[in-house]
């Protein structure tokens, strides 16, 4: 959309108050860290999710607003059913439907079933996540004629947290990855994230499952393993023991430790909750109502405004929208926001009055003979990084006549009469959304050359990142820092000129080329009050310490 011009003064202001929320943002979250099964053993495991200590915590701000929205209902209360009237429970009906979770005594699965049944903490504050969705994803899986044990499956994903990060790159609560998530009709974009939309997410995740199971012929075990494992490696591991004349049973497959141990991760949670009784258990008794509303927009929206004038919780909004990556929803689409249940007439009557972005259509290019896409994203003022989340690219390798699709950059400027959501809204979004760094916890008998192996990485460069020496000890429970997106052999200080264009402020310039604020504004001599002028150019440079 073209911003809408200001006079001087005007500009300077906006300017201002965009720095303003840019100074507070670190622009560096360490990502959840969701440990794999094939890290936890029933006896003695560790939850997928630490909450935080500090009550400032985002995820602490994000987990209180998502607990509300869960259990606040807008039922008025004159309207409440006379006593005698037990109304429906949404937990009943998910067990109902249950079709394959089985717990045998002494079985790896009786053993979650117990692990899970033995932390009632845990799962309080795991229940308080789902409890927003699981009305939602019961309608669907039921819409589907699915097992009602799959309502369970994102706590064994994520434990139902949309910001949920893994080492994988897997994101969201139901931990797709990008190429995944594109191939069932999930955007990735500038704007939005669909892995982390659990609205969106969800209808994607349950097809792909419905799919797997249809596949492998209504096999839930294999579907499951599947959808953890990869598909075609399953079809490879039954291909084996069919042709060895083995066993095909699930577990009697070559999949990885972590496949393994994820099936009957989820068996033990569909009997922790049709048999509560043997495993000390007490579900919890939900209404089986809708707690949340999905609004169609009729174009982009900025949801600082929208929720100063709907009367709605900023914290809540984003925490029902986790897809977002800004303030403004994806000119792309979709066109859609999920809203408390008893909110969403307050967002269809302020539609009308908020000022509607432009949609926006993705423009495509070929790939022309000694183009790099480096060079592309230079030329199109986007970032590699960014190129490749847009086309589902795993490297850096293109082909002549191939398609690349090109990703939005363009932001509405914000509205200066709300500056103080904007910064609460880029503290939250900035330590909330994944970074490119990750911390790995160093386990008994790991070294620097199997912890390089996994992620993919030169030991140089963890040398480097952790400065370590040749003769440097690791120990377990040591912290290392892993950078997922960078190589040895990759260039650290190539630097560029960026253009500054009208609605751009320092933050957004910094996020969009996945650098430090404060790198930025070293590079070019600035002050975080400094003003930008369309036409200017700042200085980028990669590898953030050059």
């Amino acid at each position: 959309m073209q911003a809408t011009s200001l006079p001087p003064v005007g500009r300077h202001l906006l300017c201002a108050i965009v720095l303003s929320v840019a100074g507070c943002a670190t622009l560096e979250r360490q990502p959840v860290e969701v440990e794999t099964a094939q890290e936890q053993d029933p006896t003695t495991p560790r939850p997928p999710y630490y909450l935080r200590a500090s009550l400032e915590d985002p995820f602490n701000v994000i987990e209180r607003a998502t607990y509300r929205v869960g259990t606040r209902t807008d039922r008025q209360p004159e309207r409440e059913p006379p006593a005698e009237t037990e109304a429906p429970d949404l937990w009943h009906r998910v067990v109902d439907r249950f079709g394959f979770a089985s717990c045998p005594e002494g079985s790896r699965a009786s053993q979650w079933a117990q692990w899970f049944g033995d932390r009632a903490d845990y799962m309080e504050r795991v229940l308080g996540r789902a409890h927003v969705w699981a009305h939602d994803i019961a309608n669907e899986v039921e819409a589907r004629d699915l097992p009602g044990e799959l309502v369970l499956l994102p706590i064994v994903e994520s434990a139902y947290d949309p910001f949920a990060y893994s080492h994988g790159r897997a994101s969201g609560a139901w931990q797709f990855l990008s190429a995944t998530a594109r191939d069932h009709g999930l955007q990735i974009n500038d704007f939005y994230d669909g892995r982390r939309d659990v609205y969106a997410a969800t209808r994607a995740a349950l097809g792909y499952l419905d799919y797997l199971a249809e596949r492998f012929d209504g096999n839930w075990n294999l579907a499951l393993a599947a959808y953890n494992g990869g598909q075609g490696r399953v079809a490879r591991a039954l291909r084996r023991n069919r042709a060895s004349q083995r066993s095909t049973a699930w577990h009697d497959l070559r999949l990885p430790r972590e496949t393994l141990a994820y099936v009957p991760k989820l068996h033990g949670l569909g009997c922790l909750f049709r048999e509560p009784e043997r495993f000390g258990f007490e579900v919890p008794r939900w209404a089986d109502e809708p707690r949340i509303a999905r609004v169609e927009l009729p174009g982009p929206v900025d949801i600082v405004v929208l929720a100063a004038r709907a009367n709605l919780d900023l914290a809540e909004l984003v925490a029902l929208n986790a897809g977002l990556n800004g303030y403004q929803t994806s000119p792309s689409g979709p066109h859609q926001l999920t809203v408390p249940i008893d909110r969403r007439q307050n967002v269809v009557d302020v539609l009308p009055e908020l000022e509607i972005g432009q949609r926006l259509d993705w423009r495509e290019i070929r790939v022309q003979r000694g183009d790099t896409l480096s060079e592309l994203a230079l030329r199109y003022d986007t970032s590699t990084s960014a190129l490749r989340e847009a086309n589902g690219l795993d490297g850096d390798l293109l082909r002549i006549g191939q398609r690349l699709r090109l990703p939005a950059t363009d932001a509405r400027e914000p509205d200066p009469a709300y500056a103080d959501a904007y910064r609460e809204l880029a503290s939250l979004q900035e330590r909330l959304l994944p970074t490119r760094r990750f911390q790995h916890r160093v386990r008994p008998g790991e070294s620097l050359w199997l912890i390089a192996r996994r992620y993919r990485v030169s030991v140089s460069d963890l040398q480097r990142w952790n400065r370590l020496s040749d003769s440097s000890l690791i120990r377990p429970g040591q912290s290392l820092m892993v950078h997922m997106d960078q190589g040895s052999n990759r260039s650290r200080n190539s630097r560029r000129q960026y253009t500054v264009q009208r609605g751009d402020s320092l933050w957004l310039i910094a996020r969009r080329h996945q650098v430090r604020l404060s790198d930025l504004l070293r590079w070019n001599d600035l002050a975080e009050d400094s003003v930008l002028r369309p036409g200017q150019t700042l200085t980028i440079r990669r590898g953030g310490d050059a």
